[in-house]
């Protein structure tokens, strides 16, 4: 199985995502009285986070040389 590079950039804004989404979710239930502007500016905030990451990881990535790759090994 390959693996895949990890991205910080999806997991802030899924973490924005579900933060909101819970958020609706507790006030709907009545177990949290979620302030509305809160729940408003959170997804665009973890988006703009999301964005940078994704910035300052694809910069990274292209200024680093990659690693050599494992060598194959007959089997």
């Amino acid at each position: 199985m390959n693996r895949h590079p990890f991205e910080p950039a999806r997991l802030l804004s899924g973490l924005a995502a579900l933060s909101v989404g819970a958020g609706y979710g507790l006030d709907a239930l009545g177990l949290w009285q979620a302030p509305g502007l809160w729940l408003l500016l959170a997804l665009p905030v973890g988006l703009a986070l999301s964005g940078i990451a994704a910035a300052w990881t694809s910069a990274r990535r292209h200024r680093t040389p990659p690693a050599d790759p494992p060598p194959v090994t007959p089997s």
